[in-house]
């Protein structure tokens, strides 16, 4: 092997060497305690992951300005009953100003003073497989930042009340929140699993919702709704009078009265619904059926589906009981003797048969005769 080559492979391996290095130090910082997550916090450059390989007790707030994702790997951190006070922050973790970028994900989040974890004043938070319960004031804040839900399990926060996700802008803050649909969320109550503050800073929010998300988030006239992937309401929270909400399709919500029993789900504002797409939604006995739907209670107008939906609607459902048919035991069938001469093969072999057995009795008798003369 000439110099040439040898060089040309010396330098190749360096460039590689050098290449790579960068990337094995983007690996995942693990941490086992308190400290050695503010280090890793600390530490770790833009868009590194930090993981967790044990379950954390922290007692005092996290601030993050920087793009990170804490990955929980299962674990969970807990807000200690010795919490430190910083300033007027009390949320366990905080993402802050527009540098500010936290994932959270396969992480529990529990107990705490304030909030679980808050987007401020335009940073961004989110959060992919996360739990967060026990938290007194609430369990997300979305306070003049955004907010993404990925995969969110809400546990009961608050105190008096339930209080979810909070859309929020405090009175330092510049920015209006943002809060994005992308996946799922669940809550242990259905009491404000989404609540617009009602303060003199916030006074426009915006919801948006990915086009495949499974739960959504939607704006009514006064109301921020949450519902499923058929548009069934979950929760609904009033907006204040003066905040306004903005939105990619206002919708109306659509009440449907089935006994005493109330369905409710979202349409798009002005367009008009079906009659099958409210039999959709309701569940019947074997024994019901719906015999039509009506404007009041009293069934004496039906409701005009060719009329466009403006405002939220009630639709009563009138139901009547089917009585149930038992079906008759079916008759024995009586087999009739049949009492025709019989024809066919059968009788004309036997028939033949005789004559045979005849016919050869005669001729051993008449041979006999013949014999004896």
């Amino acid at each position: 092997m000439n110099k040439t080559i040898k060089f040309i492979i010396f330098f190749i391996a360096i460039f590689a060497i050098s290449f790579f290095i960068p990337n094995f130090t983007k690996a995942a910082t693990p941490v086992t305690d308190e400290s050695s997550l503010l280090s890793a916090i600390s530490s770790v450059g833009d868009g590194e992951t930090i993981t967790l390989q044990n379950n954390i007790t922290v007692t005092a707030p996290i601030v993050i300005q920087k793009q990170v994702t804490i990955d929980g790997n299962g674990y969970t951190i807990t807000g200690s009953s010795d919490w430190t006070s910083t300033s007027g922050n009390q949320t366990m973790f905080t993402a802050q100003l527009s540098a500010g970028k936290l994932t959270l994900k396969n992480i529990n989040l529990q107990n705490g003073p304030k909030y679980g974890v808050q987007s401020y004043d335009g940073a961004t938070v989110i959060l992919n497989n996360v739990s967060i319960t026990g938290f007194k004031y609430g369990g997300v804040l979305a306070n003049g930042g955004n907010v993404e839900v990925i995969d969110l399990h809400l546990g009961y926060n608050g105190t008096g009340a339930n209080n979810g996700i909070e859309i929020a802008k405090g009175a330092s803050a510049t920015n209006n929140p943002t809060l994005t649909m992308n996946g799922t969320l669940t809550s242990d109550s259905t009491e404000n699993v989404v609540r617009v503050a009602e303060n003199d800073s916030l006074t426009e929010f915006t919801i948006n919702n990915a086009p495949d998300t499974t739960n959504k988030i939607v704006l009514t006239d006064d109301k921020v709704v949450l519902t499923d992937q058929y548009n069934n309401i979950i929760a609904e929270t009033s907006v204040p009078d003066k905040v306004t909400g903005n939105a990619g399709d206002k919708k109306v919500i659509v009440t449907v009265m089935v006994n005493e029993e109330e369905i409710k789900f979202t349409a798009n504002e002005g367009t008009k619904i079906t009659a099958d797409l409210v039999k959709s939604h309701i569940v019947l006995e074997d024994n019901e059926q719906i015999d039509g739907f009506y404007t009041s209670a009293d069934y004496t107008t039906e409701f005009n589906f060719d009329d466009p939906l403006n405002t939220d609607t009630t639709i009563y459902a009138k139901i009547s009981t089917v009585e149930a048919t038992v079906p008759e035991e079916p008759k024995p069938e009586v087999q009739e003797k049949d009492e025709t001469p019989k024809t066919g093969v059968k009788n004309y072999l036997g028939l033949a048969v005789l004559v045979i057995i005849f016919s050869s009795v005669v001729m051993i008798s008449m041979k006999k005769k013949n014999i004896k003369g």
